[in-house]
């Protein structure tokens, strides 16, 4: 089995997370750039996090096999903050680099005015670089924050089937779908979806456009979520090929959009007592 996790925080998890989640079938992941857990003070943060998406992360993902892309935004929840605005003017040098697959997380967290401008701001960013976007559902009043989403793409020159709506769970996957955007659900071990509700949705929806993430971060989270979904999916009646497109082939079609995604199988480095930057790393 192989599986791509299309949203994973790694930054936010342990070399022991990738060596379980490598055991597990994970082979590639994409790592959206999203908020430090605490407010950032200037836009330097963010690049200096850039800079470890792009070069650290990728040599620490190598080390596992694990194929490591990564997407670059100002993230909603930091759209509100002035402080954090300038980055705006920063994300075109990073959006032409190679490991960058995507603009994201953009999208809505409390659905501000503020929130509006730098996400129609990133949505012309991404339509201008050739790039996909992955965007941000909010967390409350989904069906609303769906509605101003899918308003906000229709104004833009980023066509719909370029866009990723993640977050979603069963008040908007219908909207969503006939958006003709991709559909992304993230599964969590005690909010969002779980890997039961998410084999009814494909049940009842479809696999196509489908992609399901363990968007692990800081907080309570799995990232083995996808290996439990791939299970669930099995026990449900699915088959093997049907597994493989939602767990694999459906994140490649999306995120290959951008032209940059490399799977080849990563170069996975001895783990052993030599190791001295692993070891530094932890």
């Amino acid at each position: 089995m192989r599986i791509f996790d299309p949203h994973i925080h790694m930054t936010s998890r342990t070399t022991d997370d990738y060596r379980a989640m490598h055991d597990a079938g994970v082979r590639a992941v994409v790592e959206p750039s999203f908020w430090l857990g605490q407010p950032r003070t200037s836009p330097e943060s963010f690049l200096d996090y850039f800079d470890s998406l792009l070069g650290f992360e990728p040599f620490r993902a190598a080390q596992y096999g694990i194929a490591h892309h990564c997407t670059i935004a100002l993230n909603p929840k930091e759209a509100n903050d002035p402080r954090c605005l300038p980055v705006l003017e920063e994300l075109p040098r990073y959006l032409v680099k190679d490991g960058v697959v995507a603009v994201g997380e953009i999208g809505y967290d409390s659905m501000t005015a503020a929130e509006d401008t730098a996400l129609a701001a990133q949505l012309e960013l991404a339509a201008e670089h050739g790039l996909p976007a992955l965007v941000h559902t909010p967390h409350r009043d989904k069906l609303a924050g769906l509605r101003r989403t899918l308003d906000a793409v229709a104004e833009s020159r980023l066509p719909a089937e370029h866009v990723l709506l993640d977050h979603l769970n069963e008040t908007t996957v219908k909207e969503a779908k006939d958006s003709g955007a991709w559909l992304g659900f993230s599964v969590y071990p005690d909010t969002k979806m779980d890997e039961h509700r998410m084999v009814a949705v494909l049940d009842e929806y479809g696999l196509d456009r489908v992609l399901v993430n363990s968007a692990a971060d800081w907080g309570n989270s799995d990232p083995l979520k996808t290996r439990m979904v791939a299970d669930a999916m099995l026990a449900a009646g699915f088959g093997e090929d049907d597994v493989d497109q939602v767990l694999w082939r459906n994140p490649v079609a999306f995120y290959g959009i951008s032209g940059r995604l490399v799977l080849e199988p990563a170069e996975t480095a001895a783990l052993h007592e030599g190791n001295s930057l692993l070891r530094g790393g932890e």
